[in-house]
């Protein structure tokens, strides 16, 4: 069994790597550790040293308080809820290789749907 601790670790570990660009091959590389061994850092199944914490943060530029942020109210997560942070971690991935020209009419799009979104919740139920 996963303890929660090494699970929010692993999970802020990959979203980091993710919005970096990194793959777990990348990151692996720059820790000098098999990039099945940052697989289980990610899924919780191995718990980080501090050493090891200090290395990662080095690797992905970020403090060591980074990892622990919101541990305190770490609620359990649904599957969809794992597919939509999935596909939101992708999508940020793919939108970090586009041009600054390329991304504005695309958070346009993004802004657009979420408006239109907002506006669906707003109105009252038909009955």
């Amino acid at each position: 069994m996963y303890h929660d601790t090494d699970v929010h670790i692993g999970r802020r570990m990959r979203e980091r790597r993710v919005a970096l660009g990194l793959s777990q091959t990348a990151l692996s590389e720059k820790l000098g550790i098999s990039f099945q061994q940052v697989q289980k850092y990610e899924n919780g199944a191995n718990r980080l040293s501090g050493s090891r914490i200090w290395d990662v943060c080095r690797a992905l530029n970020v403090r060591p308080d980074f990892f622990f942020e919101g541990l305190g109210d770490m609620p359990t997560s649904t599957p969809e809820e794992e597919e939509t942070t999935r596909l939101v971690l992708e999508t940020v991935k793919d939108l970090r290789s586009l041009e600054p020209t390329q991304l504005q009419p695309i958070r346009q799009i993004i802004k657009a749907v979420r408006e239109a979104n907002d506006t669906a919740k707003a109105m009252p139920a038909a009955e």
